[in-house]
C-alpha cells in the first residue's frame, strides 16, 4: 500500500494515442485535471499503440520507460489517461513501485475535494463506492481464504466476501437517501410547473464558465473559478428576465468527457434539474482549441441522462478570447439558436436576455401574473 505524501503527489502522466489524435490536448487537460486534484505535474510520457495490453495497458516496453522516468524525475504517482481495470492497476503498481490511479479515479478524486452539500458528498461517495467495488478482487485476491488445507481453513467469510457485503450495505443506504433527495426535487418541480415558472438549465463542458454566467445573469456570488469542476451543487436562483417575467435558473455540475458511468448515475438526481428544463443554454467556451470535441462530450452525456430532446441555445462564452463579436445567430425560421458573449465582461448577455423573453414571451394576464408570484414564494 502506498501513503500520499502530505506535501503533495508529484504525477507522471501517461497519454497513449489509439489513433483518435489529439495527444497534446488531452493531455492538457489531464494536467489541469491532475492539478485540480493537487498534484504536481513531473513529467508526462505518451506513445502509440493499436489496443490496449491485457496486463499493464501499456505494454512490456512503455512501462519499463514509464518507470525510468518516475526514478528520474522522482513521482510517486502515475495518472493514466484510461479507465484501467483492476488487475492492470495492480500489476503496474508492481512493475514501477508507486501508486497509479486512472483517469476514472482521478476525477472521482476531484468530485470528492469539491463536494460541500450532504448531497453531494453522498453522490460522490456512491460513485466510489461502485468504483471501489470492481477492484476489490485485484486488490484482494492475497486475502482470499477457502476452506480445506492446512493453513487456509477461515472463518466462513474471506476479507474479499466482506469488503464486499460492506461495500453493498454502504451502496444501498445511500441509493436510499438520493432517491429521497429526488422525490424532494421532483415535489418542487411540480410545484414550480403548477406556478407556470420557466425553468432554465445551464449545462457545458467543466470550466465553460457556467457559473459565471450564472452570477452574471442572477446577481448571485455562486462560486466560479478557472478550474474543472468548480461547481458540483446545483444552484437554483429565481431571475426577472424583462418580457419573459420570472425564470428559475439552475447552476449544474460541468461535464467531461469519458465521464464516469458510476459518477453520471449517482448524480441523476442533481442533472434532474436539465432533464426537466423548459430550456437548456448549453455552455461553450468558444476559446477551447478543442470546441467541437466539449460540445460532443455534452451532448452525449444529456442523451445518457435523458435530456436530449430539451430545447436549446447554446452560449458561445469567452467571445472575446475567441475574437467573436457579441450578438445572436438565427435558425431559417427566424429562432435565435446560438448567442456570442462573455460572462466575464457582460458582453452578448443583454442579447441573451432578450433570447429568453423571445423564447418565453410574457403573458399578459394579470390574474395569472399574481397566482404564479404565490406560488412562487410558497413553493420553491
Amino acid at each position: 500500500m502506498f501513503d500520499r505524501p502530505s506535501e503533495g503527489d508529484r504525477a507522471l502522466l501517461v497519454e497513449l494515442d489509439f489513433g483518435e489524435g489529439r495527444v497534446d490536448e488531452r493531455l492538457a487537460e489531464l494536467a489541469a485535471l491532475a492539478k485540480s486534484a493537487g498534484a504536481a505535474i513531473a513529467g508526462t510520457v505518451t506513445g502509440r499503440r493499436q489496443r490496449p495490453d491485457a496486463a499493464t495497458y501499456a505494454g512490456k516496453g512503455k512501462v519499463e520507460e514509464i518507470a525510468l522516468r518516475c526514478r528520474e524525475a522522482a513521482a510517486d504517482l502515475v495518472i493514466f489517461d484510461h479507465p484501467l481495470s483492476g488487475v492492470q492497476q495492480r500489476n503496474l503498481e508492481q512493475a514501477l513501485a508507486c501508486r497509479v490511479i486512472d483517469r476514472t479515479s482521478l476525477i472521482l478524486d476531484i468530485f470528492s475535494l469539491r463536494a460541500r452539500s450532504r448531497e453531494g458528498k453522498l453522490q460522490v461517495e456512491l460513485a466510489q463506492l461502485k468504483h471501489m467495488a470492481t477492484r476489490l478482487v485485484g486488490g484482494w485476491t492475497h486475502l482470499e481464504r477457502q476452506k480445506g488445507g492446512i493453513g487456509l481453513r477461515g472463518p466462513g467469510e474471506t476479507q474479499l466476501e466482506t469488503d464486499r457485503r460492506l461495500i453493498a450495505q454502504r451502496v444501498r443506504l445511500i441509493a436510499e437517501r438520493l432517491r429521497g433527495v429526488a422525490k424532494s426535487r421532483a415535489t418542487q418541480g411540480r410545484t414550480r410547473r403548477r406556478a407556470a415558472v420557466r425553468t432554465v438549465a445551464l449545462v457545458g463542458y467543466t470550466n465553460a464558465g457556467k457559473s459565471t454566467l450564472f452570477n452574471r445573469l442572477t446577481g448571485a456570488r455562486s462560486y466560479a473559478a478557472d478550474q474543472l469542476f468548480a461547481t458540483l451543487d446545483t444552484t437554483l436562483r429565481r431571475v426577472h428576465v424583462p418580457g419573459a417575467g420570472t425564470v428559475v435558473l439552475s447552476d449544474t455540475v460541468g461535464f467531461i468527457r469519458d465521464l464516469p458511468h458510476d459518477l453520471v448515475a449517482a448524480f441523476r438526481a442533481t442533472l434532474a434539474e436539465a432533464v426537466e428544463a423548459d430550456l437548456l443554454l448549453h455552455v461553450i467556451d468558444a476559446s477551447a482549441p478543442d470546441r467541437d470535441d466539449q460540445v460532443a462530450a455534452v451532448e452525449a452525456v444529456l442523451a445518457e441522462i435523458g435530456a436530449a430532446e430539451v430545447p436549446q441555445i447554446r452560449v458561445l462564452n469567452k467571445c472575446d478570447l475567441a475574437g467573436l463579436d457579441p450578438g445572436v445567430e438565427r435558425d431559417p425560421c427566424g429562432t435565435i439558436t446560438t448567442v456570442r458573449a462573455s460572462a466575464l465582461t457582460g458582453a452578448g448577455c443583454a442579447a441573451l436576455r432578450e433570447a429568453l423573453a423571445e423564447r418565453f414571451p410574457l403573458e399578459s394576464s394579470p390574474a395569472r401574473e399574481v397566482r404564479r408570484a404565490a406560488l412562487i414564494d410558497s413553493g420553491s
